[in-house]
């Protein structure tokens, strides 16, 4: 199964109303899920909660501001799911996170990418981190943080919040 293919397969199981997008960007063919100009494309990203509750932020390097781990899939990614497993192991630097099977938000968002101006399609998962997981600041970030739910950072990225309560709910049912 390729990339695209399995982007096809997720993003024609969710029923939102957002979904609908993400599928029409997809109907423009493989390009839209490993650009390689500006232009609309898919992303994914995660949203890492450790089993104590706390959500793990960082504070994106060029954005400046704190958000879930993400960024573009890689042609080395076979799924959508996996190419935000590695977002999260990249930009975290913590081993041994589990992801959720599917996604638990989607969000469209104009950027300016390496590519140029464009417009992300985020396809967000929950991450759980095992337990005393420690985070190291990759290079992307400023600072990589755990926080409490009702103690988050400022200023925090439009659509993070939305995220922690089904990343939460996730990892309570399979922890």
């Amino acid at each position: 199964m390729t990339l695209y293919s399995d982007a096809t397969g997720v993003l024609s199981g969710l029923s939102t109303s957002d979904a609908g997008r993400f599928r029409d960007l997809l109907a423009t063919g493989p390009q839209s899920v490993l650009p390689t100009a500006a232009g609309p494309h898919l992303t994914a990203s995660a949203l890492v909660v450790g089993v104590d509750g706390r959500v793990l932020l960082c504070l994106h390097g060029r954005v400046g501001m704190w958000m879930q781990m993400g960024g573009h899939c890689e042609p080395g990614d076979p799924t959508l799911g996996a190419a935000a497993l590695r977002e999260a192991r990249e930009e975290s630097g913590i081993d041994g996170l589990t992801i959720g099977p599917d996604p638990i938000g989607l969000d469209v968002h104009p950027v300016t990418c390496r590519f140029g101006p464009s417009a992300h399609y985020d396809v967000r998962y929950a991450v759980l981190a095992p337990p005393g997981a420690e985070p190291v600041c990759s290079t992307e970030s400023k600072d990589v943080a755990w926080f409490a739910p009702d103690a988050l950072p400022a200023p925090l990225a439009d659509g993070v919040l939305p995220l922690i309560e089904p990343a939460l709910t996730w990892a309570r049912r399979s922890h």
